[in-house]
């Protein structure tokens, strides 16, 4: 982790989990630097960026829940809050927040986007779940089974490599070509 306080505390929490027969979730971020705007749609909801980004991120086996710049949090702020606003400086135009997380209308705006995920727990338990017998309906405890504790670093691996294969599409529909050198020398006529 960035934050060295953070991991620690998250390697005390793994710990305790781990004595307690218990696994863990997290919420890993993902962050995308240098696309330019107008990636996406902002005309049919199939060729948002952020719902191909988000679609991307949910496909991943444990992700229960994704979020776009600010996500959830906008719904508890009013929009003073919560919307970016343009300044004109130095001859350019430019933002002092990015709680759209670089996305703005289903298309990208140039600015770093920020992803998350939320991946819950790992089911098998080292104690076992509460569960029910197939043959005779009776409640019984599931067997006890070789668990990780926290998958989360594996997961972020994951996650990012759907989120960059949702991207490469996204390029590719936009700019098409047959090859990189293609691809990129229509990246570098974009403004």
């Amino acid at each position: 982790m960035p934050d060295d306080e953070k991991q620690a505390a998250a390697m005390r929490r793994i710990d305790e989990l781990k004595a307690a027969g218990d696994t863990a979730g997290g919420i890993l971020e993902i962050r995308v630097k240098g696309l330019k705007s107008g990636f996406g749609s902002c005309m049919t909801y199939g060729e948002k960026l952020d719902g191909r980004l988000v679609g991307a991120m949910l496909s991943v086996q444990a992700v229960k829940g994704a979020e776009v710049g600010m996500g959830f949090g906008v719904g508890l702020r009013p929009g003073s809050k919560v919307h970016d606003a343009i300044y004109f400086e130095d001859g350019k135009f430019v933002r002092k927040t990015n709680n759209a997380g670089g996305i703005e209308g289903g298309m990208s705006n140039g600015e770093e986007i920020v992803l998350r995920a939320a991946m819950k727990p790992i089911p098998t338990l080292m104690r076992g779940l509460n569960t029910v017998n197939f043959d005779t309906g009776e409640a019984c405890r599931a067997a006890t089974e070789r668990s990780d504790v926290c998958a989360v670093c594996a997961c972020e691996i994951i996650v990012e490599s759907t989120v960059c294969f949702a991207l490469a599409q996204k390029v590719q529909e936009r700019l098409g070509g047959d090859n990189m050198a293609e691809i990129k020398a229509r990246y570098a006529l974009l403004p």
